[in-house]
């Protein structure tokens, strides 16, 4: 933009003026401009933490503009990469705004400090208020450009060459290639804006302004009122290097939709382009401002101009627009970085942080402001929600996602969240369902969810013409339907709106025609809503009590019953149901049984619906476990019904007949009749019903099995024969059945039967006692086969038994013929069964008589092989070997005998037939004589010489060949078969088996114990021969027989002989008796007990070494002897074993200088390193002296070690700690003997080792550690450390003596620590606070308390809290803190508290007394509580700067919480006294407030002081009005209320009566009254009028005289003070007259008119509105202003215009009939 001469000519010569009068350039230099530059730079630097604010200021500064009419506020960031500037800025930033351009005064604000031309103008819509503002560009900018309305000038950050000054000193630039560098950018289509800033950037600062100008949120206009358009754009010269994201934003507002409250509503509509393809780029917002009175008490200094808030909320309809991911919710003007999670913005003017990321929360103006939030948002959403009429209740919820529901992250937010939701909660504000058509609101807490199963419910209902009109009658509000849904669930619970009880549904369905009124569909739709709710919310409700189950009645029609009904049944269920297309067929056969059981089913239409209901499982168990509902199957149904049955005969066999016809019409498969049947009642051959039965039999007429065994044998089984009802022919429901079939079904299902299929029974049968014939044997074989076949089990055991052993079967016996049992007869093959024949022995063989019964009897051998006939010749040979087993049994087997058996199994094998089972039959019995007596074979040994050695150990059953003869000895191979040991063959476990008694088994022979050891060797288990060893010497060794675990086996080539050596007590193996051989067999020595290896040897000497060491046998001798040999076997290759090595470490064998015996880790091996410490130790050095070990231990040092021994300072620690023994003397203890000791504690850290409790308690007792206070025991000490120095010195605590121990003690404070050495600071401060009452010197005790306060120390409860009081250097006194305060600004406690401040304490021991010992920083309101009662007892006068400071406290600290406390304790409060003018205390029940002039000038006469005191004048801080507040809360009466008020009777006499219409009663006044009731009051005409009557018919009169009205006040003491006033007008009600003193206007000073028009209008209002005081004065105040215009109708029509009163046509005509 190009300018004219002349401005540019004046405004060059204005920027010469500022820098050659301001900053000296030219001219004297000015000594103050240094401290101009620092300051500038200072206020850039530390105000703004972000480069975001330079924005935020341009754009705040921007709104704060002036704008010439007609022009759209606009604001233009280009930012460039060209160097425009010509400095070298790698990007420039170009600021456009066309605002009226720079004046002279913004120029001299931008070339200051602090002087913003905007200060005071918060109420002109200035926005800014940091006094930076255009400063901020030097956080991105060295030089910032201005061209303005002629001005063109730059700045730099850099001090200027001629004044040392920089920011704010002007150099003017010349413009014109600057000029055209900046069209270039802007574009010369249009003419530049009037203000331009050219910004060339930082090279640090260009990421982050272009980052910046990229997340410009689009909501930055929103409360705006100047700027509409904002725009941001890149000019690059590479369109590929663009960076910053462009947007261009413009706002359109509405008009002014609504007024009320003083707030506005409207709607604003923000558009933003280039904001990205997935985001909305426009969004509309309902805004809401409103005005709120600022309180006294949120008043701050840089708003004290500021009146009023101006709050506005914007409620988005739609997704916000933004960038980026932050959404702020709170602006001031400009959006903060506060993100409010609320789904409304709040606009006001905070205060804010320097640098405006936040408001400040604790600033009490920003609290006022948040406290009117609640009101603003619930003004806001009421007209949200009830302002649109026509809006359909659907559209209500959305309004809704406006309330705050989430909480916030910020406190202050969180007490506006709640404000907001207690707010709402009293508002009717929630939309119900009312079903009428008319809208309905309630208060969230009057409103009920309903459960969303049931809506639905409710409207299927309606639509099928069921009514619900009523539904707001049961107990709560419905939520409206289209607002019950699930995802308003936050809203909701954000507003605490509940579900209904459950009662109401009860209510609800009871109240309606919902059962029966509805389809089946929706019937069952309700009772699956109710199953799933039972047992959680209908159980207990009156839902069991309401007809709901629908059920068939007896006469085919439906019927209801009551849930509690059918589920309370003794042990029964009610109703039943069945599948869909069994219940007709059911429901007939129910009929056809009377409902024998009580019982009734639910209709068709119902279980065909909840068969194809989708939730039919649910329904089911409701039904079933809570109804008792029975859902049942024809097969259940007949189960069901069968147990009732069993007295009735016809219905019996009707059962019968209902389950062949259930049969036939596949209601029932076969199964389940099978199973029904074998329950169903039976009626038998006599008549009678029986259930119990375990069979069915035919009748008896004609049937086989009388025919076969002559009588019943299953009559004792309960087998039931049928009776003839089954025969006779029926008919049911046209289905006819006959006998025939009906049996038919009952032999198939029940299983009535005849031979052969009946079951055996478990009974003998006589018949078979004697022969059978040939027709009755194969009679019983075809029975057998056919149960075998059909049943395929054992027979009966009886039965079966009775078959085998009777004599029934015919056989052959040597040819002759007989009968025998089956068990005892064979079926052989003919040739076999006479070669067993003629080879047996004294035995014959039974054969069944083939030839008797023929061929035939071969097909029957499965049947008779189970009765028992034997057909093998096995069999035949096992029953030989019987018959001679038994013949052994009764001793008849005689040498001859046995030799027959041996030449029968030589037989049977040279005939080729096999001889096992007739050897088997045998073997196993003892019949063979042995030496051991007679034996079975198999356990008989036939002697020969190889057994000459198992003889000497074992007592084998040799067979006895003396008694057999030689002959014997040619049957090996038969007594082989039949299990004689013939051959030695390693035979061991028979040797074992039968090994002699131990005591047989003593000094054995080397043959002996070789076999032996075979055994062991060869067996498994060797447990019995080790065992008969174990106790017995049978081992030779060189200390003669031994037992064996006595021996050991020592080879040649072993080397820890030497360790049997130490002792020479161990008993070895004697090789040379055995030989060399021995050491074969090691293992097998070993199982019986020899030790014979390194780790069994070691064991065995480790317990003869315990048995030395517990008898203290070990020698000196033994000691070398053993450490020589652990020398020798710590280099065997074999590991040492380690229970040796343990044995050796932890048994006590070494003897100590302290006398007793210890293991080896509890010794010690003295060295000259232990010197230091013995002297305060006692320590268990090894005794090294001539009388016992001597000097050569150590040459053992290394073995000693090993095994444990201590022999180095460093690894003795723990004895050190165990072996303490301090001194009585503490001044012995040197400091080198302190050191050993640490160096010991030094050692158990490093080693990480648990120092011993006995230790510590030890040198805890003591007092052995030297401080500056003496020895102390360690947890009495303190440890100094060097930087304590400033603080305080060493001497005034228990602090280690450095001096004494040398410097070296500070390395070991982790040691001392150990001891109990106080070394953290807070413990130290602790233990230094208890030393405070040791000093008297006030420069000590400050030192103490600073370190104290320094390190922070608090005390705890058993601390004594004690201050000195100084009374000089070394004297004072000690007291406790609730004696004391800090400071006393009033000097009013002198004399009760110790005021701190007075005694010279330093500010930060001060602080230290508040914040530790809870001292008061001022008086509290207790102790000024104190004062006043001290004052009030004293009697005297206080002086008025006392009662001023007591007073102000009280205002200052007036609040609910310490209201009663100042009730309680301010019994008197201050009156002016009018004698002396001094203050005096009153009781305050004698004592008034003086709210009324008038009266106060009539008891002003009084001598008696009975006004409150106020100062005069009244100061800021003490304003009346605050007084006066306190004062009625304190208990003092006003005095308006108290004075009573007596008037006097009247004397009728001179009162002359006057026409009242042309006086006093005027149209005028009549109009003012009933515009008054009828605007003010909301009156009806009828009431208006009612009221006024009273005046029309008031006769009024007049008199010369004055009348008088008297007025008193009592006092607590009982005096009475009266006082007279003149009254010039009274009405006497009960007769309707009006008495008045007459007023000629004309004579009448201003003041008498004035009275009397206030005592008039007080007279007319009070006796218009005597029931509504409340309105009175208003009243009074309207007829008083009448008055004085004579009630002129003009004026009073002009009078009633600006109150905003009006009469209506009603009170017209009423005032027409009245004065026409």
């Amino acid at each position: 933009m190009f300018v004219m001469a002349s401005t540019t000519t004046a405004a060059r010569e204005h920027v010469e003026e500022i820098r050659r009068t301001k900053f000296s350039i030219g001219g004297e230099p000015n000594p103050l401009t240094e401290d101009l530059h620092q300051a500038v730079k200072n206020l850039s630097a530390e105000l703004y933490a972000k480069d975001v604010h330079f924005l935020m200021e341009l754009i705040q500064n921007a709104e704060d503009n002036e704008y010439p009419e007609g022009v759209d506020p606009s604001l233009e960031f280009f930012i460039t990469s060209k160097d425009i500037t010509n400095t070298g800025a790698p990007a420039t930033l170009l600021v456009f705004n066309n605002e009226k351009g720079f004046s002279r005064k913004n120029i001299e604000s931008i070339c200051s400090v602090g002087r913003s031309t905007k200060k005071g103008l918060r109420k002109r819509g200035y926005i800014g208020e940091k006094g930076i503002g255009f400063k901020s560009v030097f956080l991105i900018t060295a030089q910032p450009y201005i061209l303005s309305n002629g001005y063109q000038i730059k700045f730099n950050e850099k001090p200027c060459q001629h004044c040392n000054v920089g920011y704010i000193v002007p150099e003017w630039i010349e413009e014109d290639q600057l000029l055209s560098a900046i069209v270039s950018v802007y574009g010369s289509a249009s003419a530049l804006p009037t203000t331009t800033l050219v910004l060339p950037l930082k090279p640090e600062k260009v990421k982050p302004v272009k980052d910046q100008l990229s997340s410009v949120q689009p909501e930055v206009l929103l409360f705006l009122s100047k700027i509409k358009r904002l725009s941001i754009k890149e000019d690059n010269e590479d369109p590929r290097l663009k960076t910053v994201n462009a947007i261009s934003i413009s706002s359109e507002k509405n008009f002014v939709t609504s007024k009320s409250m003083d707030a506005d509503s409207y709607t604003l509509h923000l558009s933003a382009d280039d904001i990205g393809d997935e985001v909305d780029r426009e969004c509309g917002y309902y805004m809401w401002k409103q005005r709120f009175p600022v309180k006294q008490e949120n008043i701050v200094d840089v708003r004290k101009e500021v009146e009023e808030y101006v709050i506005t909320l914007a409620f988005p309809n739609g997704k916000r627009l933004q960038r980026g991911s932050s959404l702020p919710g709170i602006y001031s003007f400009l959006p903060t970085e506060t993100v409010t999670n609320f789904p409304f913005i709040i606009q006001a003017d905070f205060l804010l942080a320097s640098s405006r990321e936040n408001i400040l929360w604790d600033n009490k103006w920003n609290q006022g402001i948040l406290d009117c939030v609640p009101i603003a948002f619930l003004n806001a959403f009421i007209q949200l929600v009830k302002s649109t009429e026509d809006a359909p209740v659907s559209s209500l919820p959305n309004m809704f996602w406006f309330l705050p529901i989430k909480h916030s992250s910020h406190p202050r937010l969180n007490n506006v969240r709640d404000a907001i939701k207690a707010k709402l909660m009293n508002e009717t504000v929630v939309p119900c369902e009312s079903y009428t058509g008319q809208k309905l609101f309630r208060r969230p807490t009057e409103v009920g969810r309903l459960k969303p199963a049931f809506w639905s419910i409710l409207n299927q209902a309606r639509s099928q013409g069921v009514s619900f009109n009523d539904i707001s009658s049961h107990g709560a509000y419905l939520l409206a339907n289209s607002f019950d849904k699930k995802e308003y669930n936050d809203i909701l619970d954000f507003l605490e709106i509940q579900s209904v009880d459950s009662e109401w549904y009860a209510k609800c369905i009871a109240g309606s025609d919902l059962v029966m009124g509805v389809s089946e569909d929706v019937y069952l739709q309700l009772l699956v809503f109710i199953a799933e709710g039972w047992g959680s919310s209908f159980q207990k409700t009156n839902i069991k009590n309401i007809p709901i189950i629908k059920y068939v009645a007896m006469d085919g029609e439906l019927d209801l019953f009551k849930i509690n009904v059918v589920s309370q049944g003794s042990g029964r269920n009610k109703l039943l149901a069945a599948d869909c297309h069994n219940v007709s067929w059911l429901i007939n056969w129910n009929t056809e049984f009377r409902c024998l059981t009580g019982q009734f089913f639910l209709p068709k239409a119902t279980q065909d619906a909840i068969a194809s209901c989708l939730k039919k499982q649910t329904l089911k168990k409701w039904l079933k476990e809570e109804v008792k509902v029975k859902f049942l199957s024809v097969y259940e149904y007949a189960e069901h019904l069968s147990p009732s049955l069993n007295s009735d005969r016809k219905l019996a066999v009707t059962y019968a007949h209902f389950l062949y016809n259930s049969l036939q019409k596949n209601y029932l498969w076969a199964e389940q009749v099978q199973h029904l049947c074998s329950n169903m009642p039976i009626v038998d051959n006599y008549g009678e019903v029986t259930v119990r039965r375990c069979g069915v039999l035919v009748p008896s007429k004609g049937s086989k099995w009388v025919e076969l065994i002559g009588l019943n044998p299953w009559r004792q089984r309960d087998y039931v024969e049928l009776g003839e009802d089954y025969l006779r022919r029926r008919n049911y429901f046209g289905i006819v059945t006959s006998g025939e079939e009906l049996l038919s079904f009952l032999e198939e299902y029940v299983g009535a039967s005849d031979l052969p299929y009946l079951l055996p029974p478990n009974a003998a049968i006589p018949t078979l006692s004697s022969p059978l014939t040939k027709r009755n044997t194969f009679l019983l074989l075809n029975w057998l086969r056919q149960y075998l076949e059909t049943v395929e089990d054992s027979l009966p055991e009886r039965f079966l038994s009775s078959i085998k052993n009777g004599s029934w079967l015919r056989i052959t016996l040597s040819g002759s013929p007989g009968y025998r049992p089956p068990s005892e007869s064979f079926m052989l093959d003919s040739s076999i069964g006479r070669l067993l024949q003629n080879g047996s022995v004294l035995v014959d063989i039974p054969l069944v008589d083939e030839s008797f019964y023929g061929d035939q009897i071969k097909q029957y051998q499965d049947e008779l092989r189970i009765i028992g006939v034997r057909f093998k010749d096995k069999d035949a040979c096992q029953f030989i070997g019987e018959r001679l087993m038994s013949l052994a049994a009764s001793s008849k087997l005689t040498r001859d005998n046995v030799l027959s058996i041996l030449k029968f199994i030589q037989f049977l094998g040279d005939n080729c037939i096999p001889s096992g089972n007739f050897i088997n039959s045998i073997r196993g019995e003892r019949w063979l004589r042995t030496s051991q007596g007679d034996m079975p074979p198999a356990n008989s040994v036939l002697f020969s010489q190889e057994w000459n050695a198992a003889s000497q150990i074992s007592d084998i059953p040799f067979v006895d060949l003396d008694y057999y003869g030689k002959e014997l000895l040619s049957f090996k191979k038969e007594l082989d078969m039949l299990g004689v040991v013939v051959k030695f063959n390693h035979s061991y476990q028979l040797v074992l088996d039968n090994l002699k008694s131990s005591s047989w088994l003593a000094c054995l022979s080397p043959d002996a114990m070789i076999l032996i050891l075979r055994c062991i060797q060869s067996l498994r288990s060797s447990d019995k021969v080790v065992q008969a060893l174990n106790n017995q010497k049978c081992i030779k060794t060189n200390l003669g027989y031994r037992c064996p675990s006595e021996c050991f086996l020592l080879n040649p080539e072993s080397e820890w002989g030497c360790l049997l050596q130490v002792f020479g007590s161990f008993p070895v193996l004697d090789d040379g008796f055995y030989g060399k051989s021995i050491f074969l067999m090691a293992s097998e020595l070993k199982k019986m007990g020899v030790t014979v290896d390194f780790e069994d040897a070691s064991k065995a000497f480790t317990h003869t070494f315990k048995r030395h060491v517990l008898s203290y046998s070990v020698s000196k001798v033994n000691v070398v002897s053993l450490l020589s040999a652990y020398r020798k076997l710590k280099t065997m290759k074999d590991k040492f074993p380690s229970e040796l090595k343990n044995c050796l470490c932890k048994e006590k064998w070494l003897r100590t200088r302290l006398g007793d015996y210890r293991s080896p880790n509890e010794c010690i091996l003295f060295g000259t390193e232990w010197e230091p410490i013995s002297s305060i130790s006692l320590l268990p050095f090894i005794d090294d002296s001539d009388n016992c070990y001597g000097k050569g231990i150590h040459d053992y040092r290394l073995e000693l070690k090993r095994l444990g021994v201590i022999t180095d300072f460093k690894d003795g620690a723990k004895f050190v700690a165990d072996g303490i023994f301090l001194p009585q003397d503490s001044s012995s203890i040197t400091p080198v003997n302190v050191y050993a000791l640490l160096d010991s504690v030094k050692k158990l850290k490093e080693i990480k080792a648990d120092i011993p409790a006995a230790f510590l308690k030890k040198v805890s007792q003591k007092n052995w550690l030297r401080t500056h206070f003496g020895y102390k025991r360690p947890n009495e000490c303190l440890f100094f450390y060097s930087q304590w120095g400033t603080l305080l010195k060493p001497n005034v605590g228990p602090f280690i003596d450095e001096g004494f121990y040398g410097p070296g003690i500070g390395s070991y404070v982790e040691e001392l620590q150990v001891f109990g050495v106080i070394t953290d600071i807070i413990e130290g401060c602790k233990l230094l606070a208890s030393y405070l009452d040791s000093h008297s010197n006030f420069e000590t005790i400050c030192q103490m308390y600073n370190f104290l306060s320094e390190f922070k120390w608090q005390p705890v409860e058993e601390d004594i809290r004690r201050i000195w009081i100084p009374r000089g250097i070394d004297n004072g006194e000690w007291v406790m803190p609730h004696d004391c305060v800090l400071h006393d600004k009033n000097n009013l406690f002198s004399e009760q508290l110790n005021v701190l401040e007075k005694f010279q304490y330093p500010k930060n021991i001060l602080n230290f007394f508040a914040s530790v010992f809870d001292v008061k920083v001022h008086p509290s309101v207790d102790d000024y509580c104190k004062l006043w009662k001290t004052w009030e007892s004293s009697g005297r006068q206080i002086t008025h700067d006392e009662c001023c400071a007591f007073w102000e406290f009280v205002v200052r600290n007036w609040h609910p919480r310490t209201k009663n406390t100042f009730n309680k304790n301010l019994l008197k409060l201050p009156v002016l006294d009018p004698t002396s003018g001094g203050i005096i205390l009153c009781d305050k029940c004698d004592i008034f407030i003086g709210d009324d002039l008038f009266l106060m000038d009539l008891f002003r006469s009084s001598s008696r002081p009975i006004f409150v005191w106020y100062p005069q004048p009244s100061p800021k801080i003490l304003p009346r009005t605050k007084l006066v507040d306190i004062y009625s809360k304190l208990g003092v009466r006003t005095l308006s209320e108290s004075a009573k008020k007596t008037i006097t009777d009247l004397d009728l006499v001179g009162f002359e009566p006057v026409n009242s219409r042309e006086n006093t009663m005027k149209l005028g006044l009549f109009k003012l009254i009933l515009g008054f009731l009828a605007e003010g009051l909301k009156l009806e005409a009828e009431r208006r009028h009612e009221a006024v009557s009273r005046l029309l018919g008031i006769e009024v009169f007049e008199t010369l005289e004055p009348m008088t009205v008297r007025y008193s006040l009592s006092f607590s003491c009982g005096d009475v003070v009266k006082v007279e006033a003149r009254r010039m007008i009274r009405w006497d009600k009960q007769n309707n007259k009006l008495f008045m003193q007459k007023l000629d206007r004309s004579v009448a000073g201003r003041k008498d008119v004035i009275e009397y028009a206030s005592h008039f209008g007080e007279v007319i209002a009070d006796g218009v509105l005597w029931e509504n005081e409340d309105f009175v004065a208003g009243l009074s105040e309207l007829i008083r202003l009448g008055f004085l215009l004579e009630f002129d109708e003009e004026a009073v029509e002009f009078l009633m215009k600006i109150k905003n009163l009006q009469i209506f046509v009603e009170d017209q005509h009423y005032l027409s009939s009245n004065f026409s």
